[in-house]
């Protein structure tokens, strides 16, 4: 499996969950080195852009992003 391409620059990581290094890395096995087109920071960047995924939003939140998709 493939790795995501924002990995390094995503800020949900790299800013929400840097006092929680252990959280944050379950979160990458899952999303970002496993499934991350479940990921649903990726929903939102594919149907909206990154610049539309809001900075709280967890990885697990699919059903939330298409939320946020629909709205639009």
């Amino acid at each position: 499996m493939s790795e995501c391409e924002l990995i390094k620059t995503c800020i949900f990581f790299n800013d929400k969950m840097a006092d929680m290094p252990s959280t944050a890395e379950i979160f990458k096995n899952l999303y970002c080195k496993g499934e991350f087109n479940n990921c649903a920071r990726m929903i939102i960047v594919k149907a909206l852009g990154r610049g539309n995924v809001p900075p709280d939003l967890f990885p697990n939140q699919a059903e939330k992003a298409l939320e946020i998709i629909n709205k639009r």
